[in-house]
């Protein structure tokens, strides 16, 4: 959202921290020391890749081309007959930090997500409160404007783009661990989807607001779930609802709530 740009791929950068999890464990290798940096890494060198091309692009364009790498890794993921193919594989060992503990245990991924997420919100809000971040505003706001002061949006939003494919590995890593088992479902559309719906839901261009939609989703979905089938109807006329009747969100009702 600060960028104004809406992904429909970042499915894309989660499934590669999926896989990174699943596909080092296959190796031997479950020190998370190791797993997090590879998965963020392999986010970065592969997100600095499709971002410079998507960014050249806005609009539905950007929409699609995002769609259309995130898709090309999807059918990777399902050619990858060694490690299941499009049946994917169980996760054969959990990511471990020291003394015995490790991420198959309930507590240890939740503390480990938790921590996680705070790191992501803080460096997020030091990127966005620098003038890095203000540079990212102005050029969504007023372009031209940022151009003739001689400043290229173009490196500042792929750089964020980049960031954002980093985080979305870290928490790919973490999802692995909580089902044990790697799919190329996590790279598919319809997880993207998901993610998207989170961030409308919540409010697109703020930090909490992401996170609080996708708490709410988790929440609806377990819900819904339990009640019919088709939970995924009653999702739909949520985000009807929100679109129609909360202009920023979730996190509207909050700010305005505290105010």
């Amino acid at each position: 959202g600060f960028v104004g740009r809406v992904s429909l791929g970042h499915a894309a950068f989660f499934g590669i921290g999926v896989y990174s999890a699943g596909i080092l464990a296959n190796l031997g290798i479950t020190q998370i020391w190791i797993v997090m940096p590879v998965a963020i890494t392999l986010a970065a060198v592969i997100g600095c890749f499709i971002g410079a091309i998507s960014l050249r692009t806005s609009g539905l364009y950007f929409i699609f081309i995002t769609l259309a790498f995130s898709q090309m890794l999807f059918f990777t993921a399902q050619g990858l007959r060694m490690y299941g193919g499009d049946d994917g594989f169980t996760l054969p060992a959990a990511t471990k930090w020291f003394w015995g503990f490790d991420l198959s245990q309930p507590r240890v991924l939740a503390y480990t997500m938790i921590a996680a997420l705070i790191g992501v919100v803080y460096i997020a809000q030091r990127v966005m409160g620098s003038n890095f971040g203000k540079v990212i505003l102005a050029s969504r706001d007023n372009p031209r404007k940022v151009n003739s002061m001689g400043l290229m949006p173009y490196p500042y939003q792929l750089t964020l783009f980049t960031i954002s494919a980093c985080m979305c590995a870290v928490g790919g890593v973490g999802y692995a661990n909580l089902n044990e088992y790697v799919s190329p479902a996590s790279i598919s559309w319809i997880q993207s989807g998901e993610f998207l719906f989170m961030v409308i839901l919540g409010s697109a261009g703020t930090i909490l607001g992401p996170i609080l939609g996708a708490a709410a989703f988790v929440c609806m979905e377990q819900v819904f779930s339990t009640w019919t089938e088709y939970w995924m109807f009653c999702l739909g006329i949520i985000l009807m609802l929100r679109v129609l009747f909360l202009k920023r969100g979730l996190m509207g009702l909050i700010t305005k709530n505290g105010q």
